[in-house]
């Protein structure tokens, strides 16, 4: 392992970004909605953050909180949760930032998508920060292949909840949240297309 990846772990390259740019600092409550095995919350566990997580998989919270008892041991154990992000129980306003990273787009429809949706922006605080990577159609709306509403098969053989601009758009005037960056879409070589997504929420 490199230095770099033992600081950073396998941190999507996008959230690195807001690291850079200063929006997710060091002793800042952070909560990774569908953190997997932890690959976003390694460098926050060993630089100071309060860290929380959930994830519906039973293994992966073991790997998570193996993570963090290694990392962050200071962090209790219940910080991590076995449950949907529609179904949190962390209090509503709880956190200063939601990662929510390669998860939105696992939604079976419009209204799971959005139930998934408003559970992340209901723990997160008035001027908190919701991060947000997510499988589109942008770029290649006629490569995908609908099956029911917005489920398509991608050329990449998955099947997803795909999102587009409008979308987004949309549901971010509905929560009354404010764009931190234009919406980004990489079209990863005609294969399937990730969408990031950073809101503030009003303060």
């Amino acid at each position: 392992m490199t230095d770099l990846e033992e600081q950073f772990g396998q941190i999507d390259i996008y959230l690195f970004d807001q690291l850079l740019r200063g929006r997710l600092v060091p002793g800042t409550r952070v909560l990774d909605a569908g953190c997997g095995r932890g690959r976003n919350i390694h460098y926050l566990l060993r630089t100071g953050y309060e860290v929380f997580g959930t994830d519906v998989d039973p293994e992966a919270l073991d790997a998570v909180r193996h993570l963090a008892k290694t990392l962050a041991p200071r962090l209790p154990a219940g910080n991590f949760r076995a449950e949907p992000i529609e179904a949190m129980s962390f209090p509503d306003g709880f956190t200063d930032a939601v990662i929510c990273s390669t998860v939105l787009h696992f939604a079976r429809d419009d209204n799971h998508f959005e139930a998934m949706l408003d559970g992340t922006w209901r723990v997160l605080r008035p001027g908190g920060v919701f991060f947000s990577r997510l499988a589109s159609s942008i770029g290649m709306e006629h490569r995908m292949q609908q099956i029911d509403g917005r489920r398509c098969l991608l050329p990449d053989g998955t099947e997803r909840y795909l999102v587009d601009e409008a979308l987004l758009l949309e549901h971010t005037r509905r929560l009354g949240g404010t764009l931190l960056d234009p919406i980004k879409t990489t079209v990863v070589q005609d294969q399937r297309c990730m969408t990031t997504w950073v809101m503030r929420k009003a303060a």
